[in-house]
């Protein structure tokens, strides 16, 4: 026994090596038992046990061996009775496989169960009755009972012992399944007067060790005459049933024959052998009818062989065997065992990639038995046979998470019987991501509009891109590449979103700046690498009517005038002037429209709406007036419009002359800025600070002051005018030089200078600077005459009284007159008193300090652009008077009078018309000695 265990040991070795270990152990081993060293006979290391998580399947069988992956034992689970496990089978072996993972490995497990002497033989019976007719002859045959003994071998059923034996001997016939038919013989006759009833005792034994038996109890009644016993037609016979045949189902009938007559020779049928069920499984009917009682199935036992007695009523009997051979049926489909299978694979997985392995077992024989395996095609996995009764699901093709993110793939196992049984699985794969896919946007380019002067932060529109990844892979963030839209970052103009990608507006736009620009969005996933890609967005800007038309002509300027001249023999339609404007919008926000807001005399003038052409709509006559004063509006077609005003002066003249004599007439609205009474109050303020400095001064030097005036009064000096060397009529015929001409003429008596120049200009346009001298300011913050239509427009006569006396001379005698006294209008001036002498000399030293603080030093009024040359220090201190060439009439400008008049109309924001008409100084005229004057010259 020990040979055969180490022998067998040995080439459970040498299997091992070739992927497949065999092991023979003893039934009944407690649990816990050793069965073997796996990871040894495998060639395995401990740790590829562990890691791999190693473990034993069995398919729907029960687990009698268990596996210890920390030493790589095999040892036992469960105890195995190896009767209840193969029955009589031999030899009686445990089939599993050890799976292992990462990678999957597979290694068929072989364990013999071997028997031990752990039953005793049984009889099914306790006792048997016998009736024996004493005339039964020697050697008479008496079917026994077979005892029952589940071991196998030497284990199992040796022998059979009958005592006492005077009459009877036993007689064991060899079968062809292992077992032993028993027979006990009369080897003596009976004789019922010696005994009627006889008791035996049949043993029987095995051949373990310990030795085990049982026991049967004959009992035997003596009859009388009966010595024919019934005889088979047969000692064999052979049928066979298809399983699963239905109950009822008549397999063979069986005849025994009786010489004897009468009761004596009636047969009866029974099955002698009750091993494994036959009973229950067949019945035998009074007539030998062997009929199936119960279901058969050929995979529990492909033949079964019965033990049938036919007996007499004599108790005679004869015994006959009937071999039932079962037949196949395609009645057991395939069965599919998972042994190992992944639930996750990520997509980039390479080809042949193992998903699962299962084990498909068709219990049935022959074509019925035979399996195929398939999975559906529009899968990529496929199916194939890795070994016997072994299927792996593998990978075909490669995988797309995009495309299916979970595959139910159904395993189909059909065998080749008719019909055809089928068992399926389903497995549920889920494919991992891996960021494969760049995010996409909607579309190939994007463009935008928005309405210029938008509010900064203001959303513009939104970018959108898809990943076709999940999860992390599939989360887009927006960037805004950098690049510049003419030098300037595109970062200033607008800004994404970074996780929604709404671009928005960093700044307010100007279209008149920037109509379009454009720039780059990147799209870019959360994977590892990370996965962008770009698009082009085009921003357009849309104009807003936000720009007013500006007039380009004529200029308007704050210190000029500028004057159209219209001959009187102008014709209906004559072009006055045009009105050109422009505006920086575009399309209709552009477009542009004349419309005559404002006119002296709205019945002479006329706009062209589209050109802005001031034509004339009728004959001029002498009745107009010579002074035209036209608001021209010029209006867009924006919603809303917007609008501008230009002021058009026209004056009605045939000649240039004739309009230098209006040229002095003209007056402009005064433009006061919004900061105008900061700045009174700072004048006010700075000249109060210089008044009073200059009283302190005034007192200190009275005295000499005086001394100056007395030596001056005696000096004798001519009280003439003087005029400068320069000064000259030569350079033209008209009244005014082609040149620019900017000279003082100062005399004697006077308190004040006062400059006037020109500068030369068209034949009907007339340019006025009032900033240059004090008495173009004063005219200038007087009403405009145009916009006074009943004031005249034409110059003033000569004043019949025009000698005035001392009084109202000019000069410091002549303070105390009016305002026409203060325009000049008198004759030129006489020698001064001595009271007005020293009344100068305290005048100018009060306007010394008034024009410091008015002027600023050395400045006298004039634009430093025309005459940087006169400052104080060249001015001495005696009243300066300006005189145009031509004409008698002085024009001055009184320092104390101007800051009255700015005192007065600071005070009182809307002077009446009618004040004002009073307040403004007559214009100058001109006198005889002019006129004649003037004569002499058109003549030269």
């Amino acid at each position: 026994m020990k040979r055969r265990v180490l022998l067998f040991f040995l080439v459970s070795f040498l299997r091992s090596v070739v992927g497949h270990a065999s092991y023979s152990i003893p039934e009944e081993m407690a649990k816990g038992s050793l069965v073997g060293n796996i990871a040894q006979d495998l060639g395995l290391d401990v740790t590829r046990l562990q890691t791999g998580k190693a473990r034993i399947h069995t398919g729907d069988s029960v687990e009698y061996i268990q596996l210890n992956r920390e030493k790589g034992l095999l040892v036992i689970k469960e105890k195995i009775d190896r009767e209840a496990l193969c029955d009589q089978t031999t030899p009686c072996a445990l089939h599993f496989q050890i799976a292992l993972e990462n990678p999957i490995e597979i290694f068929p497990i072989t364990v013999e169960i071997t028997d031990i002497n752990d039953n005793a033989p049984i009889f099914e019976k306790e006792e048997r009755r016998f009736e024996i007719s004493e005339t039964a002859v020697i050697g008479s045959k008496f079917m026994l009972e077979k005892a029952i003994d589940p071991d196998i071998g030497l284990n199992g059923l040796q022998s059979y012992i009958l005592k006492p034996n005077d009459n009877f001997m036993l007689k064991l016939h060899s079968q062809s399944d292992g077992g032993k038919k028993v027979e006990m013989i009369l080897q003596k006759p009976l004789d019922r007067e010696k005994q009627e009833v006889a008791s035996l005792l049949l043993t029987a034994v095995d051949g373990g060790e310990p030795q085990r038996s049982g026991t049967m109890q004959i009992h035997i009644t003596v009859l009388d005459v009966n010595d024919n016993a019934p005889v088979f037609t047969q000692p064999v016979y052979k049928a066979s049933v298809k399983e699963n045949s239905v109950k009822g189902t008549l397999i063979t009938k069986v005849t025994a024959t009786d010489a004897d007559k009468g009761s004596n020779g009636e047969v009866s049928y029974v099955i002698g052998n009750s091993v494994g069920g036959i009973s229950k499984l067949f019945n035998i009917t009074k007539d030998g009818l062997l009929i199936l009682n119960g279901p058969v199935d050929y995979e529990k036992s492909k033949k079964y062989e019965i033990d049938v007695e036919a007996v007499d009523r004599g108790g005679l009997s004869d015994s006959s065997k009937v071999i039932i051979d079962v037949g196949d049926i395609n009645d057991n489909g395939p069965v599919i065992n998972l042994i190992s299978t992944s639930t996750l694979i990520a997509e980039d997985s390479r080809l042949n990639t193992v998903v699962a392995v299962m084990s498909v077992i068709d219990p049935d024989s022959e074509e019925s038995g035979k399996v195929r395996c398939a999975i559906d095609k529009n899968t990529p996995f496929t199916i194939i046979s890795t070994s016997n009764n072994l299927y792996s699901l593998v990978t075909d093709s490669d995988l797309d998470r995009e495309r299916a993110c979970e595959y139910n793939i159904t395993v189909t196992c059909s065998d080749e019987g008719v019909p055809s049984l089928s068992s399926s699985v389903t497995l549920t794969l889920q494919i991992s991501d891996v960021n494969d896919n760049a995010p996409v946007f909607e579309r190939s380019s994007y463009e935008a509009y928005i309405v210029e002067n938008n509010t900064p932060g203001l959303s513009i529109f939104t970018v959108k891109a898809r990943d076709a990844d999940w999860n992390q892979n599939a989360r887009v963030s927006y960037i805004l590449e950098d690049s510049s839209v003419n030098g300037v970052p595109v970062s200033s103009y607008v800004s994404v979103s970074a996780d929604s990608g709404v671009i928005h507006a960093v700044r307010s736009f100007d279209y008149e700046q920037i109509k379009d620009f454009q720039f780059h969005v990147k799209a870019q996933d959360g994977g590892s690498p990370p996965l962008s890609s770009n698009v082009t967005v085009k921003i357009l800007i849309q104009d807003q009517n936000d720009n007013p038309p500006q007039v380009l002509y004529p200029v308007q300027t704050g210190g000029s005038l500028v004057a159209e001249m219209v001959p009187r023999s102008a014709d209906v339609g004559y072009l006055v002037t045009k009105v050109v404007a422009v505006d920086v919008d575009s399309g209709q926000n552009a477009w542009l429209s004349y419309k005559l807001q404002k006119a002296t005399d709205r019945a002479l003038f006329e706009v062209g709406l589209q050109n802005g052409e001031i034509r004339t709509i009728r004959q001029v006559t002498d009745k107009d007036a010579k002074k035209q004063r036209l608001a021209v509006i010029v209006e867009d077609n924006g919603q809303p419009s917007r609008s501008a005003t230009v002021i058009v002066n026209v004056v009605v003249a045939d000649s240039f002359p004739e309009v230098l004599s209006e040229y002095t007439d003209f007056t402009q609205d005064k433009e006061y800025n919004d900061n105008l009474t900061f700045y009174l109050v700072l004048a006010l303020a700075v000249v109060s600070f210089l008044f009073i400095t200059c009283v302190v001064v005034i007192i200190s030097v009275k005295i000499y002051r005086w001394r100056q005036s007395r030596i001056l009064y005696h000096s004798n000096l001519p009280v003439i005018p003087y005029y400068p060397p320069r000064y000259s009529d030569t350079l033209g015929t008209g009244t005014l030089p082609h040149v620019y001409n900017y000279e003082v003429c100062r005399t004697t008596d006077s308190r004040k200078s006062d400059c006037k120049f020109g500068r030369t200009g068209s034949q009907n346009v007339l340019i006025m600077d009032p900033s240059s001298t004090g008495t173009m300011q004063r005219i200038q913050s007087k009403k405009s005459i145009l916009d006074e239509p009943d004031s005249p427009l034409e110059q003033k006569p000569p004043n019949n009284d025009w000698r005035f006396t001392q009084g109202q001379r000019p000069g410091p005698s002549g303070a105390t007159g009016g305002p026409e006294v203060a325009m000049g209008t008198g004759p030129w001036p006489q020698p001064p008193t001595e009271a007005e002498q020293l009344q100068a000399l305290m005048a100018a030293a009060n306007e010394v300090s008034e024009a410091t603080a008015t002027l600023g030093p050395g400045t006298m009024g004039l634009s430093t652009r025309y005459s940087p040359q006169f400052t104080l220090q060249h001015v001495p201190d005696y009243r300066q008077n300006v005189y145009i060439p031509g004409s008698t009439a002085t024009l001055t400008s009184n320092p104390q009078q101007q800051q009255a008049t700015a005192q007065q109309a600071t005070q009182q924001a809307l002077p009446p018309p009618q004040a004002s008409a009073q307040a403004e100084p007559p214009k100058a005229v001109q006198t005889p000695a002019s006129k004649k004057k003037s004569t002499k010259k058109e003549k030269k």
